[in-house]
């Protein structure tokens, strides 16, 4: 019961930090502002506490360390990459090797076992997309492409500005990034599990990249666990009886449930928990995509505007539900450039 127990406590932990995040972020009233600053005391404690520990480690250890972190976060690199793939090649072995073949000999549909494959094979092509399409990379030779494709809302993006790492003028909506050391054109964030800038021109790829890699691990989870649903409906195991540590004897229940499938298919149990909870914060991360979508907003856009008093920003890149999916679709580009 320890593994369980401690199991359950970190997805309901994991859970509850997602809802925060969720629910909270950018919100200036009342009770969230209070959990907002109950989190701004929690950094400033942990700040406290590196500073502390900073003084106890040896300097050359914390600045290697300092120079490693910095390192892997601010350059582009294969790790995450690598790590992402990992992951997959685990949960896939393991579907393949222990669900896949005993769902089998339960008689389950072949099209229902076969579609985590076939998810897969999709979301590999929209990951090499992301991962390989120029996301609209902005250098003096091709500026004057982006520079009319948006106008200037003047509080955000400022006309006539320059970049100062590489000196070209930055169409509106265009962000520097410094890992991959360029502006880019309707920058929304750098993704290390993609190795590159998401921009104008692989949004769409990112969007239906995180789409697949939800319905994966939805559809894993769905198989796992009407398995092992199938596993305890036809052992009966709800009917029968099992004597606690006092001697007593008692029904079973689903802790008692829970704990006997873990023991009996331990990887198994551990799978479909931790794809349960990726299914989770990858859905959720999808649905706030596609509300910045429709929305006509990029993520850097969103965080920045939580900077503005109420009032202060407005967004004036909006064309209606409609015309914002089209522009994801097909992103804008200079009308002077079109014509030439």
């Amino acid at each position: 019961m320890d593994f369980l127990v401690l199991f359950l406590l970190y997805v309901t932990l994991v859970l509850l930090t997602i809802l925060l995040v969720c629910l909270y972020s950018g919100r200036k009233q009342s009770w969230p502002s209070r959990t907002v600053d109950w989190l701004a005391q929690f950094v400033a404690f942990m700040s406290f506490l590196a500073q502390v520990l900073s003084r106890v480690i040896p300097a050359q250890v914390h600045g290697a360390a300092q120079r490693g972190l910095h390192r892997l976060f601010h350059t582009r690199h294969c790790l995450f990459v690598a790590l992402h793939l990992a992951l997959e090649v685990l949960v896939y072995g393991e579907y393949t090797w222990e669900v896949f073949g005993y769902c089998q000999e339960l008689e389950f549909g072949l099209p229902l076992l076969l579609l985590p494959y076939l998810l897969l094979t999709v979301n590999v092509g929209f990951f090499v997309l992301c991962a390989k399409t120029d996301p609209g990379a902005v250098t003096k030779s091709n500026q004057a492409l982006f520079l009319h494709a948006y106008a200037y809302d003047g509080v955000m993006f400022e006309r006539g500005a320059k970049c100062a790492v590489c000196s070209t003028r930055k169409p509106a909506r265009s962000k520097h990034c410094g890992v991959c050391r360029a502006c880019v054109h309707r920058f929304d964030h750098h993704c290390v599990w993609v190795n590159n800038c998401i921009g104008a021109f692989n949004t769409r790829y990112f969007l239906a990249y995180l789409l697949t890699l939800s319905a994966m691990a939805t559809a894993i989870a769905v198989v796992t666990a009407a398995f092992l649903i199938q596993v305890v409906s036809l052992s009966s195991l709800m009917l029968g009886y099992y004597t606690d540590d006092q001697g007593q004897e008692r029904p079973v229940d689903t802790v008692f449930v829970i704990q006997h499938l873990f023991l009996t298919f331990p990887r198994m149990v551990f799978m479909l928990g931790f794809v349960v909870v990726l299914a989770l914060i990858l859905g959720s991360y999808f649905c706030f995509g596609l509300y910045l979508v429709l929305a006509n907003q990029t993520s850097h856009e969103w965080f920045k505007s939580r900077r503005f008093k109420s009032g202060a920003y407005r967004n004036i890149y909006s064309r209606g539900v409609w015309g914002n999916l089209v522009e994801i679709a097909k992103p804008p580009v200079s009308p002077e450039a079109k014509r030439r």
